[in-house]
């Protein structure tokens, strides 16, 4: 889906969401779902944060994030943390933590040479639903989003710190029907936040390094 539109109407911003894509609106056509999907854009495409999503975004511990480089190719990433640590700053501006990875910098980097990005959050234990929220991204210090959101909590759990943040602005956010998530049950489990030991990451879970080694 692409960002959407918005007109004034006595100085006030109406959402006004737009009709997709050429590529949706091409298939759309080819596989005569045009109504269903102006029954969506109208419904539930929105082009900023609605309180209820805002809600939602509060309480989530996963985040997938799509991103791309210039040349198109694309990379899908997990960041988790405890509730709140998606941080909305305004109905059209969130930002999440960047914890210490593997060094690879794959999403930042992505991010660098191509701004536009794809978030997708879920609730698989309750309500079973999920939410889209699609922008543009830059990547920000820590001390530097301090100084414009002091009100920004500390985190005190070793490893949990945020080493930069990406912000989003948001273009449009819409529902992700339940009908296909699966119920999960949370389980309590302690976290190395952050750690470089290889065991508590999942060392050389598929065996890549070993066959590699064996073949040197």
């Amino acid at each position: 889906m692409s960002g959407a539109d918005h007109t004034v109407l006595g100085g006030a911003e109406v959402d006004t969401p737009a009709r997709g894509t050429r590529g949706e609106q091409v298939m759309q056509e080819e596989l005569g779902t045009e109504c269903r999907a102006e029954r969506f854009y109208a419904h539930q495409m929105c082009r900023v944060l609605h309180p209820a999503m805002i809600e939602f975004i509060d309480r989530m511990e996963l985040l997938f994030i799509g991103t791309a480089a210039a040349d198109g190719s694309c990379d899908v990433s997990l960041r988790a943390g405890p509730p709140g640590f998606i941080h909305v700053f305004s109905a059209d501006l969130l930002g999440y933590p960047e914890y210490r990875g593997n060094g690879v910098m794959a999403s930042l980097g992505n991010i660098v040479e191509n701004p536009h990005i794809g978030l997708f959050m879920a609730d698989f234990a309750d309500d079973l639903i999920g939410l889209h929220v699609n922008g543009t991204a830059r990547i920000v210090a820590d001390d530097e989003l301090r100084r414009t959101q002091p009100g920004l909590p500390t985190e005190r759990v070793r490893g949990r710190a945020a080493e930069r943040w990406v912000l989003v602005q948001v273009d449009e956010a819409y529902l992700h029907c339940r009908k296909h998530i699966p119920h999960m049950v949370p389980v309590s489990r302690d976290r190395d936040w952050g750690t470089d030991d290889q065991r508590p990451k999942g060392g050389d879970y598929f065996g890549v390094a070993a066959d590699r080694k064996g073949h040197t």
